[in-house]
């Protein structure tokens, strides 16, 4: 851990919720014509409201669901923490240099243990281009699961 006391996926996290709560929108209108002035501007403010995820494995699994149901992936909670606790023992960092596909030059990574080429065909917008990254990890292998076994709910081992 870095010696901020922040890990390096809470920095992301951080920045991703003030990039959140900092789109808020203020239009200001001032007429062509007559009144001037600040008394003349209308002004329109709308904040957004932001979650906040701890960072730690439920909070990855938890704003990874809010971000599936944002692009209709599904997929619970429960399956999503089986197959982590499975593939990484809920480690972001793993990485797997032994198996077939370490063999071919493109080892699993993550959380959910995705190849480079599947993570990024299946990658989420909006979350993170990083395989490392937790929640772009998690909605990138059940965008993945969704469309080779119909969703994340029904895979029971390594896919």
């Amino acid at each position: 851990m870095p010696a901020s006391g922040q890990s390096r996926f809470g920095r992301r996290r951080l920045a991703r919720s003030l990039a959140v709560a900092a789109t808020g929108v203020a239009v200001v209108a001032l007429p062509l014509f007559g009144a001037t002035g600040a008394a003349a501007a209308t002004t329109t403010s709308t904040t957004a409201s932001a979650t906040a995820y701890p960072d730690n494995l439920d909070g990855w699994i938890r704003e990874s669901l809010d971000v599936m149901a944002q692009h209709g992936i599904p997929g619970s909670y429960e399956s999503i923490h089986r197959n982590i606790m499975r593939e990484s023992s809920g480690n972001p960092a793993a990485i797997n240099l032994w198996d077939s596909n370490a063999a071919k030059g493109t080892p699993s990574k993550g959380l959910l243990q995705v190849i480079d080429p599947t993570f990024q065909a299946y990658h989420v917008p909006g979350t993170a281009f990083d395989p490392f990254d937790p929640v772009a990890n998690i909605t990138a292998a059940c965008n993945y699961a969704a469309d080779r076994y119909g969703s994340i709910d029904n895979v029971f081992g390594a896919y």
